[in-house]
Order: structure tokens, then sequence, then C-alpha cells
């Protein structure tokens, strides 16, 4: 049986600088520690892009330990994949792909997660 675990939500900003300040806000208001990557900033398990991404809102990362067997179970169910989005770790093992509808203005994608 496969599981599944929230990995992150993921917040679209409008630019850098609001990605930025939205990060720092949490880390005032709640403690989260402040990390910032290459397209974006995470306070704790939200992320804040430093520009629209996918999702009209943003995006909800859904943890699972094998993404491959996680995709392959969700089809069987009728849920199709933007197998365009897909990623895989140096290994060939397919480690994040989103799905292709959104949810309440979210996109969502698997991520591999212990």
């Amino acid at each position: 049986m496969v599981k599944y675990s929230l990995a992150h939500i993921g917040i679209n900003a409008a630019n850098k600088e609001e990605a930025q300040k939205a990060a720092e806000l949490f880390q005032a208001l709640f403690g989260f520690s402040v990390k910032e990557g290459n397209s974006s900033f995470f306070a704790g398990d939200i992320e804040l892009m430093k520009e629209p991404y996918m999702g009209k809102n943003g995006h909800i990362a859904i943890g699972t330990p094998d993404v491959a067997a996680a995709k392959a179970e969700l089809e069987t169910r009728g849920i199709v994949f933007n197998d365009t989005t897909a990623k895989y770790k140096a290994d060939g093992t397919l480690n994040a792909i989103y799905l292709s509808d959104e949810i309440c203005g979210f996109a969502v994608h698997l991520v591999g997660k212990q």
C-alpha cells in the first residue's frame, strides 16, 4: 500500500521581495526557520515562490516514499499526470511529478519523501 504525507505547501508570491517578506513574517509569527533557495524561500514547511509557478495560487506537495508506485496507483484510479513536470534523481528514479488538474487553485505534486 502506498503511503502519503503532506510534504509542504507552496504559495505563489508576485516577486522575490514579497516571497522574502512573507517568509520572514512566518518566522516572526511562528519561529519557522527561513532558508533561501534558487526559486523560493522556505519558512518551515511553507514554500514562498519568488515568482508565480504551478497552480493559480501555488502548489501542494504530497510526500511518498516511492513516487513511481504512487503515480501508478493513482493512475489506476483515473488520475492524470503532467509528464513534462517529471523530475528524476541521478539514478533515474522518479522523484517528483505534478497532477494535470488543480485542486481549488493549487497544483498538486508527488515528491519523494521517506
